[in-house]
């Protein structure tokens, strides 16, 4: 009998990294810095090449539950616009000051209605001039970042919402998702639900549900692909609103309305047995996720636009070694990175390296934006 080589492991462990706090965001500011924000209320800054750190701000109130990196003419250090309890700050890393306080910030938004409200989740759209928030109270936020004028959208989530994202392309329109199992497309300029998505809690592929889908995560590829994982392991893919290239038809046209909640082209699947937390496209068609146990697994998503079929291709698993539990995850086209706590109670962040004698081997179907 011929022994038959094992393939080789698409990633591997490139670093692992120890804080003094939990790992609660993460953010890539340019390709070579990682932004990591703990529930201490402190943001650092790594250089991916050396694992020091740059820069840090300290001594903001609460958890650092989000960031958005936006550049700066003229400076390879992004700034960070950072959601810290109810409040919502921009820090300009590239400053002389090693450490930053509060005091710092350029500007402070408070965007909470109530003390007990807590932030969540950013999402900066493609314009660059609008920032979208989410409230532990179910609203959805936008602030016009040349005014700092702060609207709510007149439909909330009937609990927690956790996550946002703008679509590609349409920069007026956003979808979020709450622990009441509900997606929520909106045209913000206009403050009203375009769409809608529940998740049905008895209908799954892959599995039986045994707790609520409450949404936990959400990822949006650059071509309106729609992702999100619920709390009781199962995955939603949508490609309705999904700008494309293929040989016969060309360049798809931009639709009228993003349809990418329509339920004709989606997949709900079960795929993990516990909440899926985290989780990033690196490429159009590429995701990764996380449990919150740390099971890390990598898709191709895979339309048969004929068929009306969705298919989850799985290109690579492995259970993070040192992390507990994971909060947060990060990708791009050769590196995942994860954080969260390890066992003995420290912070985590682990940083995955795509092998290059595996970055080919599994491609997704090619798409444009």
């Amino acid at each position: 009998m011929t022994e038959v080589e094992a393939p080789p492991e698409r990633y591997t462990l490139l670093k692992s990294l120890s804080t003094p706090a939990h790992i609660a965001s993460l953010a890539f500011g340019h390709a070579g810095h990682l932004f990591a924000g703990s529930d201490d209320g402190s943001l650092r800054i790594y250089d991916l090449s050396s694992f020091k750190v740059l820069k840090a701000v300290r001594g903001l109130a609460s958890e650092v539950s989000s960031i958005v990196c936006v550049k700066r003419a003229g400076s390879e250090m992004r700034d960070a616009w950072v959601a810290h309890g109810r409040q919502i700050s921009k820090f300009r890393l590239e400053s002389p000051k090693m450490i930053q306080n509060p005091e710092d910030a350029l500007v402070t938004i408070d965007v909470a209605e109530t003390d007990v409200d807590v932030l969540n989740e950013l999402a900066l759209n493609m314009n660059k001039s609008h920032l979208a928030f989410t409230l532990d109270s179910g609203y959805v936020g936008v602030i016009d970042l040349s005014t700092n004028a702060v609207t709510r959208m007149e439909t909330k989530h009937e609990s927690v919402c956790g996550s946002v994202k703008f679509v590609p392309d349409r920069p007026r329109e956003l979808v979020s998702g709450g622990y009441d199992t509900v997606l929520l497309h909106f045209d913000f300029f206009q403050g009203k639900v375009l769409s809608r998505r529940q998740m049905d809690p008895y209908s799954v592929e892959g599995g039986m549900a045994l707790s609520p889908p409450f949404v936990m995560s959400m990822a949006m590829s650059c071509s309106g692909v729609i992702a999100a994982g619920t709390a009781d392991g199962r995955l939603f893919i949508g490609f309705g609103g999904e700008r494309n290239f293929t040989p016969t038809k060309g360049l798809k046209k931009k639709a009228k309305k993003y349809e990418g909640l329509d339920e004709d082209e989606t997949l709900l699947i079960k795929v993990a047995e516990g909440p899926i937390v985290a989780m990033a496209f690196s490429e159009s068609r590429t995701l990764t996720v996380s449990t919150l146990m740390g099971v890390l697994t990598q898709y191709n998503l895979i339309y048969e636009e004929d068929a009306g079929s969705v298919v989850l291709q799985q290109v690579w698993q492995k259970e993070s070694p040192g992390l507990e539990k994971v909060n947060a995850l990060i990708a791009d086209e050769k590196r995942v990175i994860v954080g969260g706590f390890a066992k003995d109670g420290q912070g985590a962040i682990e940083v995955w390296k795509q092998n290059a004698s595996t970055a080919n081997i599994v491609e997704a179907p090619k798409t444009s934006e």
